[in-house]
């Protein structure tokens, strides 16, 4: 009978201590924004934008100073940010193309650790290019095929009154892009919070993408600019209102103090609208130097952030995944190996000075490899071409010094061609136990399939779809 007793207590104890376990674990938010740039924020200085919703947010957490997206374009920073690994590893080679379904993605994993999981807005991972369309239900690479339970999502950039998908039916949504996922995400997480599972939920805006449309409400701060100016920035206005309406809506629910929110961009921001769009950095969206790389970034959880912080350590979207693995302490089968990223959770309690392992990029044969201070670049890998950096004294790339820090080049480009030399691998199919399953490269665009036609007359007609149909025809 003891015997008994003690089995049903330990049981119990059991029980309770996986309950608190579970009560403690975070609710996780992902907020990206799409084509905002290092230096498009108040809180680094923009001469004429102001962001007052994540200035606060930054004023409660970390606040990045050097954190890079995954690649200076947006579906490969997406795959980088679901992965933790090098775009080029999943298929995803740049805009438009096809995350391998082999691939293991955070929201798989979040999903047998017993989190709702749920992703709003652009997805851009199904291979599909052009403007923004809903993704059917069959496309066997939409968000619910990757470990989202529930998702509302355009294929790529969308704005004003937006049609979208939501698991898979297509419904006519009315506002304006970032206010509607926002709200939607609080919906989401009002309707499942007291339901017994943490909450992980992506929002990726549509916003600043071309083609800009603004309200006219968030406009007229901008009414002297030329109108593109005005649309451009108006969508940022509208972006940091809805990311206070996040933040808000979170505290009213009264979760925000264990919820981690993630903010970052998905690449480099725009060149029409000057270089304070990048801080003074060198480059734009597209180019492998700061300017397309680097990106505003700000991680708020009142919980495990106690002490708000500016860092320059250097991080970036492939270390999201690792991060959040390590916080929840998941397996490290939860991830495809190699992982390109590295946990920072160290630095929510700490400032970090160095980084143990460099940040590798590749984007269409061109490549970067971030070790703290210094910077190596190829414009192209295959002439094996090599350019260097030091960040700290030159952080606008004006002086290659390549041929004065011979030391520091050669082992740089040494581990650079080591690593090169795993992604070739990787796109062989290495990493899969039984090797790649499926072609990489699913690259097309929409309006050409066959199951699209019926919708294609009336999403030409759409004002912002208009002038980029034009071009890329």
């Amino acid at each position: 009978m003891k015997r008994t007793v003690n089995l049903i207590l330990f049981i119990v104890v059991g029980f309770l201590t996986l309950s608190a376990q579970t009560t403690k674990r975070p609710n996780i938010i992902l907020v990206m924004a799409d084509d905002q740039g290092w230096g498009q924020t108040g809180y680094n200085n923009h001469p004429i934008l102001k962001t007052p919703n994540l200035d606060k947010m930054a004023e409660n957490g970390i606040r990045f100073n050097r954190f890079y997206a995954g690649a200076p374009v947006c579906s490969p920073t997406r795959a980088s940010v679901l992965t933790g690994r090098s775009n080029d590893r999943t298929g995803v080679y740049s805009h438009g193309y096809a995350l391998c379904k082999q691939e293991k993605t955070i929201a798989q994993a979040l999903q047998k650790a017993g989190y709702k999981t749920a992703h709003f807005g652009k997805w851009h991972l199904n291979g599909l290019k052009g403007p923004g369309v809903p993704i059917f239900a069959t496309d066997e690479r939409n968000p619910g095929q990757f470990g989202f339970d529930e998702w509302l999502s355009v294929s790529n950039f969308f704005d004003i009154n937006p049609v979208m998908s939501h698991n898979g039916e297509f419904v006519e949504m009315k506002g304006e892009s970032s206010h509607i996922i926002v709200n939607e995400a609080l919906r989401f997480i009002e309707k499942e919070k007291d339901k017994g599972k943490p909450l992980f939920a992506v929002i990726w805006y549509g916003s600043p993408h071309a083609p800009w449309r603004a309200e006219e409400s968030e406009k007229r701060t901008f009414h002297a600019l030329d109108e593109n100016y005005q649309n451009h920035y108006g969508e940022l206005v509208s972006m940091d209102s809805s990311i206070g309406d996040l933040r808000k809506g979170l505290r009213s629910m009264k979760i925000a103090e264990n919820t981690l929110v993630w903010f970052n961009s998905d690449n480099g921001g725009l060149p029409n609208f000057g270089s304070e769009t990048v801080g003074g950095l060198r480059g734009y969206k597209g180019k492998i130097y700061e300017g397309g790389l680097r990106v505003p970034c700000v991680i708020e959880w009142p919980a495990g952030i106690k002490e708000n912080r500016i860092t320059d350590y250097p991080a970036s979207t492939m270390d999201i995944f690792p991060t959040i693995a390590d916080i929840l302490e998941l397996p490290g089968s939860a991830m495809i190996q190699p992982v390109d990223g590295a946990s920072i959770n160290t630095l929510f309690t700490k400032d970090l000075i160095k980084r143990d392992k460099p940040i590798p990029f590749r984007y269409q044969g061109k490549a970067a490899f971030v070790d703290n201070n210094y910077k190596l670049i190829s414009l192209n890998i295959n002439k094996n071409e090599f350019e260097l950096y030091d960040l700290e004294k030159d952080p606008n790339e004006t002086k290659n010094i390549i041929d004065m820090e011979k030391e520091i080049a050669t082992r740089m480009i040494n581990e650079f061609k080591k690593w090169n030399q795993s992604v070739e691998e990787s796109n062989a199919g290495k990493d899969y136990p039984n090797g790649l399953q499926e072609p990489n490269g699913k690259n097309e665009f929409w309006y050409t399939l066959p199951e699209y036609q019926p919708y294609f007359e009336q999403w030409k007609t759409r004002p912002e779809y208009k002038e980029v149909l034009k071009n890329e025809k």
